[in-house]
């Protein structure tokens, strides 16, 4: 079944909506924080540079050269073991758990931008008893915000790729640039904007660990998307003369360029104010509230311009991590779209709906596992072990089993023989370690003792 095609500007805009989300402007300056600031903004950015555009040709060049579901151009590629290598593609089951507590969080968002309409808490105190009770408590509003969320990105879903992604994008990630644009302004205008900037691009290699080197290989990867088929997806929905080198560059840039923006207008807003940078839900929700208060009149404002901003860069996410499970449901079963759309929208919602309760006092017995609740737990197998692995899975297929003489034809009229050859090298002997590194890392191995 032939799948509709992105318009150029289409493909890129749908490629950097799903790259850029709450892992640019929620995660990356807390772990900016955590991790000592300029130093480790420059690791992050030296691996996005190689590691993340790397990976990003290699995820690319699977999908123009596939033309299918992420299943099927695994298995159709594959220059030997075929059988084998479909199971790689099941990685499209990845983002759509991902979904399942991504689009709780997503409801917390627009939860923040009805509260910046009305009252921001005037305390760190009255913030974080909020966000606790919103979290531990209140399942009617946790509900409430999951389902509109479901409703939307299932109605953008069954709209396709032409009138419902391309289209969505080409209007949200124009205005998300536009709130971010508004939100760097004003933050330029204040005078612990020079503390933010010197924090963030002052390297300082004392306060930076190897877990610090490890954690911003993962970070860059991690915020463009990759190793969950998402990207492949899409480029399976290139247009035929596209340039896949010039897009990886344009997606990395802008990604990083948001990631950075964001991480100075949240310490700006920080610095200014004495606050702390905190890890998780806390930035967004306990600690940026409050500290949006302390400015008067003009913090409402600025409060809900940001919660809009991470409400687009979340949808827009959203609507690309369900999409590579569609596409498979329609192109190896031949449902309809609508079929198809509907079945993933029912399973992320509801498997949503049990995120969201195994954070509820009432119900954690039942539903936590150990130290963590079920909400954690998907979360933690995802990012740290599942996400990863795709990534390697992608490298190891591209530099291993896929037919060479195909990649140098596509690759070295965009690259020149020189940097293919590096290309090649780096997905097959750097990359691959550099992953397995972090989910080493991630999962605390790296960390245990004796």
């Amino acid at each position: 079944m032939k799948t509709a095609k992105f318009s150029r500007l289409g493909f890129i805009l749908a490629a950097v909506g799903s790259a850029v989300g709450l892992g640019n402007i929620w995660k990356f300056p807390y772990v900016t924080g955590e991790y000592g600031g300029g130093a480790f903004v420059l690791i992050y950015l030296i691996t996005a540079l190689f590691v993340g555009i790397f990976v990003l040709i290699a995820e690319l060049l699977i999908g123009k050269l596939g033309q299918s579901d992420a299943v099927s151009m695994f298995e159709n590629l594959a220059t030997k073991h075929k059988k084998a290598w479909k199971w790689a593609g099941f990685v499209v089951i990845v983002p759509l758990i991902i979904l399942s507590y991504y689009s709780v969080v997503i409801g917390w968002i627009f939860h923040y931008i009805v509260i910046s309409f009305e009252k921001l808490p005037t305390t760190v105190k009255e913030s974080t008893d909020n966000f606790m009770n919103l979290l531990t408590s209140d399942y009617q509003t946790q509900l409430f915000y999951h389902t509109i969320v479901f409703v939307l990105v299932t109605a953008i879903i069954l709209k396709g790729i032409k009138n419902g992604i391309e289209k969505i994008n080409k209007i949200l990630m124009p205005l998300l640039g536009i709130l971010l644009g508004i939100l760097f302004v004003y933050s330029i205008n204040i005078d612990a904007f020079v503390d933010a900037a010197h924090f963030m691009f002052d390297p300082d290699f004392s306060k930076l660990t190897s877990t610090g080197v490890i954690v911003a290989i993962g970070q860059a990867f991690y915020t463009l998307s990759l190793g969950m088929g998402i990207i492949i997806t899409y480029a399976a929905s290139l247009p035929k003369q596209s340039n896949i080198v010039r897009s990886s560059l344009i997606i990395a840039i802008i990604d990083t360029i948001v990631a950075i923006v964001a991480g100075l207008i949240i310490f700006t807003l920080l610095f200014d104010k004495g606050a702390q940078s905190t890890k998780g839900a806390g930035l967004v929700f306990i600690s940026l509230p409050s500290v949006f208060y302390e400015f008067g009149g003009a913090g409402q404002f600025l409060a809900l311009l940001f919660f809009i901003a991470i409400a687009f860069a979340g949808i827009t996410s959203a609507i690309s991590m369900m999409e590579p499970t569609v596409l498979y449901l329609i192109q190896r079963f031949n449902m309809s779209r609508t079929k198809a759309a509907i079945i993933c929208s029912i399973f992320f919602y509801l498997l949503g709906i049990v995120t969201l309760f195994s954070n509820i006092t009432e119900y954690k017995p039942l539903l936590n596992v150990g130290d963590k609740s079920f909400f954690d737990w998907v979360d933690f197998v995802c990012s740290t072990m599942l996400v990863p692995c795709g990534g390697i899975l992608v490298v190891v297929f591209v530099g291993y089993y896929m037919d060479k003489t195909k990649i140098r034809k596509e690759l070295v009229p965009l690259m020149g023989k020189t940097f293919v050859s590096i290309w090649f090298f780096m997905i097959r002997y750097i990359i691959p370690f550099a992953l397995f590194a972090v989910i080493l890392n991630e999962t605390g191995i790296l960390n245990s003792k004796g």
